[in-house]
């Protein structure tokens, strides 16, 4: 999938796989996050708004499920241990 940059609030990279109906956004942490679904439409608008973070937030965040693809796996450790002396 061809992912097109971007820099509005945390996005930096979208991309849309029109066959599959799949659209990929990578977030400024570096994780990747795909979401099934998308119409066309909803792509062509994400892709050409001027706010694009807030329409993803609005549009796509809070309406599709998110399917992590890439990214930090989460801290297997508890910050406070180190506060504390565990290891």
């Amino acid at each position: 999938m061809e992912m097109k940059k971007i820099n509005s609030g945390k996005l930096r990279a979208i991309g849309y796989d029109a066959r599959a109906r799949l659209l990929q956004v990578q977030l400024d942490d570096g994780s990747t996050l795909q979401y099934s679904g998308i119409g066309e439409g909803l792509w062509q608008r994400l892709s050409s708004s001027g706010a694009a973070w807030s329409f993803y937030r609005d549009n796509i965040e809070e309406e599709f499920t998110a399917k992590r693809v890439s990214g930090s796996a989460p801290a297997t450790k508890n910050s406070l241990d180190e506060l504390f002396g565990k290891s």
